[in-house]
């Protein structure tokens, strides 16, 4: 026959049990949303990813970056700026490092002929300067804008309206 609970006794060791419960809980949680990944090549020299490393070869860890165009980076770099010789009534001079193949890239291209917006383009993957000033600009994704003394990675169009068409105090 169960005793009702009632007892201070009683009462304390529900209430270690409740929050053994739920650190247990958080733990476990904690351990199963970290996730590593491994990389490493086989014997024909092909590059594989994976979230074990192989038993018998060497693998290293890699550090994921998430490269988000939600959340667009704007980063000052004095040295590449004034490069582009077309200017217009908007926020100064725009200049575009992008790639054929780059989705987000076309959107910024309509975006700009739609809204007559003049811009020199750089071909990351074609142009010698292009790649260049990429890679002196550390880019790690395309596009990147420069517009007049702001660079904008990514492209997002209410961001680059913020820079293009700075209200006027």
């Amino acid at each position: 026959m169960m005793k009702p609970l009632g007892s201070i006794r009683d009462l304390f060791l529900l209430r270690i049990l409740f929050l053994s419960l739920v650190l247990l809980s958080l733990f476990l949680l904690s351990t199963t949303s970290s996730a590593q990944i491994y990389q490493w090549r086989d014997k024909q020299g092909q590059l594989h990813f994976g979230d074990k490393p192989p038993a018998k070869i060497k693998a290293k860890q890699v550090e994921v970056k998430i490269n988000s165009y939600e959340n667009v980076e704007v980063i000052y770099d004095p040295a590449l700026f004034a490069k582009s010789k077309k200017k217009d009534k908007g926020g100064g001079r725009v200049v575009m490092y992008s790639t054929a193949w780059c989705g987000v890239c076309k959107i910024a291209k309509k975006y700009f002929a739609k809204n007559k917006i003049p811009y020199t383009e750089y071909d990351v993957d074609k142009s010698a300067k292009g790649n260049r000033d990429y890679k002196k600009m550390n880019g790690t994704g395309v596009p990147i804008l420069l517009v007049g003394k702001t660079r904008m990675n990514g492209f997002n169009q209410a961001r680059f309206e913020k820079i293009y068409y700075p209200k006027k105090k």
